[in-house]
């Protein structure tokens, strides 16, 4: 006989989330709120929710919110946040998260002893075995460990640019919502970090217990890239090769390959693989791909033209192709993109 969940052995995991000068309070306490939302989900799953989740051990998340020196931290509008305890009071934890904080004057996560410090001890736990995290320009204090050094990440899509500037040895992926190498994880977006919880829960409880969080929170298990939300051409802007390249595929005949790419600018194939990994961390075709799907955003919102004509002027010949990148850089098909874009235009109330 299957175990209720109240009976069923539990297995905890210790959450720290980390409050620094400036942290946004929202996203501490929608940190801790989730995984508490989740632990009584657990305890009591709505009726009709409690098929497939694990029928072995129930996960209990404790959270713990802490700082460097134990004092509670200002938040982005002044007020304090509460703290559990310092980064030395904490005993063991299994996973370890930042979030989003105010920027700096220069608009730019700033440098503070605080963050530092966080730096340092996100590190510490990393090598010790614990997950880290770290949502919005909580991925700059993820980077400032040096946890981010070769390998895949993302940030906010505004911040792209200068990420890349201060971690150029990181490997940021240009407008994904989620990424995760290493026990690293990364998120974009003030509010991502219902995204990097959600992935957590996923990673440790699986995703049936994942999928029941969302549910309970009317959530998204599955986050819709950035780079829908970010202006077209936006990565681009940031390298006149970039754009160059762009115009070059814009209006180019369909079938165009990256060595008729590398031709037209000039490069060798080599060379041209190796300007786009370091400039966008893509290769030609992901760049082409890129470059014509952001086209196809583009035309999508502009009323006439058809799922077909659409492909066939971004460069695909073959429509099934064309759906099939479509889906995997946004998300969404065409025709549900065109929905989507649409809604988000028309007044409140309006069908």
């Amino acid at each position: 006989m299957q175990n209720s969940p109240i009976d069923m052995p539990t297995r905890t995991v210790n959450v720290a989330v980390i409050a620094v000068e400036g942290s946004l309070l929202s996203a501490i306490a929608g940190l801790t709120d989730l995984f508490w939302i989740t632990n009584q989900a657990l305890r009591a799953p709505p009726e009709g929710t409690a098929a497939g989740l694990p029928a072995e051990t129930q996960h209990y998340f404790k959270t713990t919110i802490v700082s460097a020196d134990g004092v509670p931290p200002h938040a982005a509008q002044g007020r304090r946040i509460p703290v559990d305890c310092s980064f030395d009071e904490l005993g063991p934890c299994d996973i370890a998260l930042v979030a989003g904080m105010a920027l700096g004057p220069d608009r730019l996560p700033p440098l503070s002893d605080s963050i530092e410090k966080a730096a340092e001890w996100l590190l510490t736990r990393h090598k010790q075995g614990a997950l880290i995290g770290g949502a919005c320009a909580g991925t700059f204090i993820v980077g400032e460990a040096g946890l981010l050094d070769g390998r895949r990440c993302t940030t906010t899509w505004w911040l792209h640019h200068a990420f890349k500037r201060r971690f150029p040895k990181a490997r940021p992926v240009w407008g994904t919502a989620v990424e995760e190498q290493d026990r690293v994880i990364t998120t974009g977006g003030p509010l991502s970090w219902i995204d990097l919880a959600l992935h957590v829960i996923k990673r440790t409880a699986g995703p049936e217990t994942a999928k029941l969080a969302a549910d309970v929170s009317v959530a998204d298990t599955l986050p819709m890239p950035q780079m829908i939300y970010a202006p077209r051409g936006y990565v681009n802007a940031a390298d006149p090769l970039l754009l160059q390249a762009e115009e070059i595929i814009r209006h180019a005949s369909p079938g165009m390959t990256a060595e008729a790419l590398a031709s037209a600018l000039n490069l060798s194939e080599r060379t041209l693989h190796r300007r786009l990994k370091e400039l966008t961390s893509e290769s030609p075709k992901g760049f082409m791909t890129r470059v014509r799907i952001e086209m196809a955003c583009v035309l999508l919102e502009t009323p006439g033209a058809s799922v077909k004509q659409v492909a066939q002027q971004c460069g695909y010949g073959d429509e099934t192709a064309f759906r099939r990148a479509f889906i995997q850089l946004t998300g969404m098909t065409p025709a549900d993109y065109r929905r989507w874009a649409v809604g988000r235009r028309l007044p409140i109330g309006a069908t």
